[in-house]
């Protein structure tokens, strides 16, 4: 009798952290892939917004966090999962992310119908996918806009998820425009200092070998114009307005 109990007891704990893994990414994560979250990478996992944008910086793990929601959601809420990159070796590098950490607990995955496909940024190669249940786009500020373009209509119809992750590359594009002016967006930014992976050292030299335009894009999430700008954006916005009426001519009768 005694040893039933613990059996079932055993069974009970093993429901629940089954359970906790499926409720809860970060559980999953730090269980089943040995991935220890930060306190950003905690908010990513967790969110169930239908538009996340991550401004971060480079070698901040934004991929790899990107790589466990897209197998999470494999598993435990099957659909197709888009991820999208600007080249086809970007793409390669973020799907192999993904299949390493599948290859650490496929054994025990059952097949349940879920497909996670890596394309390169060619609005091409989009087309014929339809309802995923969530796109990554990784590098987003340097995918085309008509790749983004192509990609909107697919989740017309699935309601499904959008991250966008990406260092800044400037005051233009799909990115930026998103960022400041986009409305229903679930936003992370995540500066180099604030990663504990990445030393002050480090820091410093890469600042003093980019100089402060590439430095400030790269490493502190600034939208920066590019150094051979003849003039600034804020200076050219200042130098447009709409507060005048607008002239119609008169033709003659």
């Amino acid at each position: 009798m005694g040893g039933s109990l613990r059996l079932m007891r055993l069974g009970m704990a093993e429901i629940g952290r089954r359970l906790a893994w499926a409720l809860d990414p970060v559980s999953f994560a730090a269980d089943r892939l040995n991935f220890r979250a930060d306190p950003w990478q905690r908010q990513l996992l967790r969110s169930r917004s239908l538009a996340v944008m991550l401004n971060c910086c480079r070698q901040s793990g934004k991929s790899t966090t990107a790589a466990i929601v897209a197998l999470h959601m494999a598993i435990y809420d099957p659909g197709l999962v888009l991820c999208v990159s600007p080249s086809l070796r970007q793409s390669r590098e973020l799907f192999a992310k993904v299949m390493l950490f599948l290859k650490s607990i496929e054994p025990v995955i059952p097949s349940n119908g879920s497909r996670i496909v890596s394309l390169p940024g060619d609005p091409d190669t989009v087309r014929g996918f339809s309802a995923p249940k969530l796109v990554i786009s990784d590098e987003a500020a340097y995918i085309a806009d008509a790749m983004q373009a192509a990609i909107a209509p697919m989740l017309a119809v699935s309601r499904g998820r959008t991250i966008d992750m990406s260092s800044p590359n400037g005051r233009r594009g799909y990115f930026y425009e998103n960022w400041i002016h986009g409305e229903g967006i679930e936003r992370i930014r995540i500066v180099g200092r604030e990663c504990p992976r990445i030393s002050a050292e480090f820091l410093e030299e890469q600042r003093k070998r980019l100089g402060p335009t590439l430095y400030a894009q790269e490493f502190k999430g600034e939208f920066t114009d590019a150094d051979t700008s003849a003039f600034s954006s804020e200076l050219i916005e200042m130098a447009l307005t709409d507060d005048f009426e607008p002239f119609w001519p008169r033709l003659a009768a």
